[in-house]
Formats: structure tokens, sequence, C-alpha cells
């Protein structure tokens, strides 16, 4: 039971120490930009040494990538994906679709002027985004299959092409755009999203 409770007890001061190294990289990329911020800098200000930041994250573009992927919670984010392959009607996974992008960019408004200042001066960063970019293709692509085989793609749309729609009009870019840079509410962005996807792929 001891031994128990000093790994329960070790695990939850990891899980703060790494909570407080995020909140900490997330202001200093806001503040300084992601290319001024260095290793040493984020441990003095979170307030750890060096090694434990590296042990945590292996390197600065690690903590970028865990800072994205704790903006929405993998399971939330499992679980709109998962409605959006077990919903029967095309036009309800539609609007599902763009709820579910609705919530990442939400989730990562703050990040967003982060991400793109990063993409350009990082190189490990960009390459991190054409990975997440790649698996989110593919993702969206078992959903446009679906949709050809029910036969619910609008006429003379291919299977590439539809793919090619959808990627492009539920990316980021779109979103900051429209909600950024226009000042579109959230909900008029997801709206006009369901609309504009429902017009654009389906019969």
């Amino acid at each position: 039971m001891k031994r128990s409770y000093h790994s329960k007890s070790r695990d939850t001061q990891a899980a703060e120490t790494r909570s407080r190294i995020l909140k900490t990289a997330k202001k200093l990329f806001q503040k300084e930009g992601f290319d001024r911020v260095t290793i040493r800098k984020l441990a003095q200000a979170a307030a750890v040494s060096m090694p434990t930041v590296y042990a945590l994250f292996k390197s600065k573009r690690g903590v970028l990538e865990s800072l994205i992927d704790s903006a929405l919670p993998p399971k939330q984010f499992t679980a709109l994906v998962d409605e959006v392959m077990y919903e029967p009607s095309p036009k309800k996974r539609m609007s599902i679709t763009a709820k579910i992008a609705r919530q990442i960019y939400d989730a990562e408004k703050e990040l967003i002027d982060i991400l793109r200042g990063a993409s350009v001066v990082a190189p490990e960063f960009k390459e991190l985004e054409q990975e997440r970019e790649r698996r989110r293709y593919e993702r969206q692509g078992e959903s446009v299959k679906k949709l050809m085989k029910e036969k619910a793609l609008a006429k003379g749309l291919t299977l590439q092409k539809a793919r090619d729609i959808l990627w492009t009009m539920t990316g980021r870019d779109l979103y900051r755009l429209l909600v950024i840079e226009r000042k579109w509410s959230s909900s008029a962005y997801e709206k006009w999203l369901t609309e504009a996807l429902i017009t654009s792929l389906l019969a």
C-alpha cells in the first residue's frame, strides 16, 4: 500500500508539473513568440529544471504539440468523431463535422497566432503541422468514402475532389479568417460551415 501511495503521489506531482510548464509555455509563446522562447527560459519561468522539461516533452516542439493536444480533450474529440461515423443522415453528419471544426478551433483560439508564428520560423513545427494535416485528411477520407457508398455525394464529385473540399473547408485558416479576422461569432461560423458543406458535397 505504501508503494502504491508513493506512486500515486509521484504521478500527481508529475501531472501538476506538466500542467504548470504548459501554462507557462503558453504565456511565454504569446508574449515573446515561439522562436524567442528557449527551453532554459521556459524552465526558469516554470520554476523547474531543464532536464525536467526535456523528460516530459523531449523538445520545444514537444511542448507546443502538447499545448495543441491539450486544447480539446482526446475523449471529447473521439466522441465527436464517433458521432459522425454512426450518424445515418448525411446532412446531420455535415452538421456534426462543422461542430467538430468549431470546437477544435475554439479550443485552439488562443494558440492560433502562436501556431502561425511557429510555422514561419520553426521548420520542425512546420513538419508537425504537415503531419497533423495529413492525419486530418486521412481521417476525413473515411467520412467521404461513406458518402460515396451511400451515393450521397453531389453529382460530378470524385472521391478525391470531395476529400479536398472537406479538408479545405474545415481547415484552421478559414476559421481564423472568419472568426478572428472578420469577428464572426463561433456559432455563425458553425452554421455557415454546415450549410456550405451540405451545398458543396451533398446531392
